[in-house]
């Protein structure tokens, strides 16, 4: 029989050992707890915060919260379009483009020594200082323009020596920069661009046309400075679409002849101002228009007092004796009168409630009429026109383009002055047959001169060659000119053999510096009161020209040259006469005109 297994007693010490245990464990595992549902509850009011901002953000208004984040890295830069060039007739640059850049800068990184940034770029760029700190700290924006159209060498070398003194947040981009690689020469028609706009001349008038139309890039950068964009990021581009160019008539290399002989002669005669033109004669094309004083059109503010325009077309005045061979080329068209009519001119002719009298003291002179004309006598003209019916001189001069605008496209062109068939009488009349009382633009003058030399039909001007339209819309150039028959081409040519008495007849011609040596010449000589803005009346000044052509019997070239107020008291014959040959005979030699080899005109001017 097995017997049972009996513990042994457990002593009283161990038992309360085990009891002070069981107590102590029980006592730990209730703080635990505790804890461990703190926990819990604070992680679930975390995940409530951001389980109820993404609600917020993807749910109710996700848009204008991705928008906001975008912003704040956002980047929209213009991509400029290059703005097209100003040609002369053989393509050379009057005006093109040129490396140049912008510089830019990103205000979350220029913020902070935005105070010394904007001294260093004012130093620098030559920008306002107040403005650029502005920009500088503009909030919200990595992108902000400091200064367009800078020189690539001084924007290039103005960011690199900012990034060396420890500026960060600044750097550049493409922007062409206006060129105008000759200076001053034509600087008086093609004008100049300012900071944001053109200012004058062609650049103004055919902005739209030589502008094109800027594109801009779109896109989220990390830091624009360092050209950093996000992947996936936004990229919006639109191209710039380029200018046009504009080519001209003109012939540079001619145009700065021109230029040099007129301010030697402006000079020279210690003169106020000068204007001088040239036109083609067969097509009307203006091959050179020059002005002086003028400007550089690279730094128009050196010459502050020089016009920023032409004044060969906003200045007018009154022609003078230039005028006559309109008058009489219309006489000679209605068959009113020959070269060989013989005039008693007296030494004054009463005229209204006034005497004529003409430069020179005289008593009764026996001329014809292309003696009047080398004579350049007023009261020969002016009894002469009294054949006229009423109203017929007026038809004429209109006609000649006078009193209304050539059309060459520039805006500031004066129409001049031609009195209106209302307000015309008689003793005005009398006054517009040898220059007064009448007001023209050099450009005009220019064109009723051609008008003769082209057989009796006048052409329109035309600075621009083939077509452009200007911002005004109006569409002009050689394509759109027209012509129109003025006078017979027998009247035109009768006028001009007489013009060529006023050069080389020893005896009553006006002008014998003007003759250009082989060829045979036409001109006519002006001498006329300025009228004085202010007192409205004649001040005691002149303005002295010589319009005319050469060959007399073939014209390729008609020249006029005008100067306001010559010191020297010259007149249109020793002032003007020797610019007109010295012009004349490079326009022939440069083009290569050879003489006609026929006889002169030996029209007797007196009897």
């Amino acid at each position: 029989m097995a017997q049972r297994k009996t513990r042994k007693p457990v002593p009283k010490v161990a038992q309360k050992l085990a009891r002070k245990s069981d107590q102590k464990d029980g006592r730990r595992r209730g703080p635990v707890h505790i804890r461990l549902r703190v926990g819990f509850i604070l992680v679930a009011m975390v995940l409530s915060v951001f389980g109820g901002r993404l609600v917020q953000l993807q749910g109710i208004d996700p848009h204008s919260y991705a928008a906001m984040a975008a912003a704040e890295n956002v980047v929209d830069v213009v991509l400029p379009a290059e703005r097209g060039e100003i040609l002369d007739r053989d393509g050379e640059a009057l005006a093109d483009s040129a490396d140049g850049l912008m510089v830019l800068a990103d205000p979350k990184q220029t913020k902070k020594d935005a105070p010394a940034i904007a001294a260093f770029l004012s130093k620098e760029l030559g920008v306002d200082y107040a403005s650029a700190l502005t920009k500088l700290r503009k909030d919200g924006s990595r992108f902000q323009y400091i200064k367009r159209q800078v020189p690539a060498t001084q924007a290039t070398a103005a960011v690199e020596k900012a990034s060396k003194e420890g500026y960060q947040g600044l750097w550049t981009s493409r922007d062409p920069l206006r060129n105008y690689p000759n200076g001053d020469v034509a600087a008086n028609l093609v004008g100049f661009l300012g900071n944001d706009e053109p200012l004058a001349g062609l650049e103004a008038a055919f902005d739209k046309h030589l502008a094109g139309k800027d594109g801009h890039a779109e896109y989220d950068a990390t830091s624009p400075a360092n050209g950093t964009r996000m992947p996936l990021g936004t990229n919006n581009r639109v191209d710039p679409v380029d200018g046009n160019d504009l080519a001209l008539t003109l012939d540079r290399d001619l145009q700065y002849y021109v230029q040099q002989t007129l301010m030697g002669a402006v000079q020279k005669s210690r003169a106020e101002s000068g204007m001088a033109v040239v036109m083609d004669t067969k097509t009307g094309e203006i091959l050179s228009l020059v002005d002086y004083p003028t400007f550089d059109a690279r730094d128009p503010g050196a010459s502050p007092n020089a016009l920023r325009g032409s004044n060969a077309l906003s200045n007018v005045y009154e022609p003078g004796s230039v005028q006559k061979v309109l008058t009489v080329a219309g006489l000679l068209d209605q068959g009113l009168v020959s070269p060989s009519t013989r005039l008693k001119v007296p030494g004054s002719y009463r005229s209204g409630d006034a005497d004529i009298h003409d430069y020179y003291p005289h008593g009764v002179e026996k001329l014809t009429l292309a003696g009047v004309i080398a004579k350049s006598s007023n009261i020969g003209t002016v009894m002469a026109a009294d054949k006229y019916a009423d109203g017929q001189l007026r038809d004429y001069l209109s006609a000649f383009g006078q009193g209304q605008r050539t059309g060459l496209g520039l805006d500031t062109e004066s129409s001049g002055l031609l009195a209106s068939p209302e307000t015309w009488n008689a003793a005005d009349e009398d006054r517009i047959d040898f220059g007064q009382s009448i007001s023209v633009n050099a450009v005009q003058m220019t064109a009723a001169v051609n008008t003769i030399a082209n057989g009796g039909v006048r052409i329109d001007p035309s600075l621009i060659a083939g077509s452009a339209t200007n911002n005004s819309g109006a569409e002009v150039g050689t394509d759109t000119a027209e012509r129109t028959r003025v006078v017979s081409e027998k009247a035109a040519s009768q006028t001009a053999e007489m013009m060529e008495r006023v050069i080389n007849d020893p005896v009553n011609g006006t002008a014998p510096q003007a003759g250009v040596e082989g060829y045979r010449v036409s001109g006519k000589t002006g001498t006329a009161q300025r009228v004085n803005s202010e007192c409205k009346c004649y001040d005691g000044t002149t303005t002295v020209s010589f319009g005319g052509f050469a060959p007399t019997d073939d014209p390729r070239f008609t020249v006029y040259v005008a100067i306001h107020n010559p010191g020297n008291g010259g007149g249109g014959g020793t002032v003007t006469g020797p610019v007109f040959s010295q012009i004349m005979s490079f326009a022939l030699r440069r083009y290569g005109v050879a003489p006609t080899g026929t006889d002169p005109s030996k029209m007797p001017t007196g009897w």
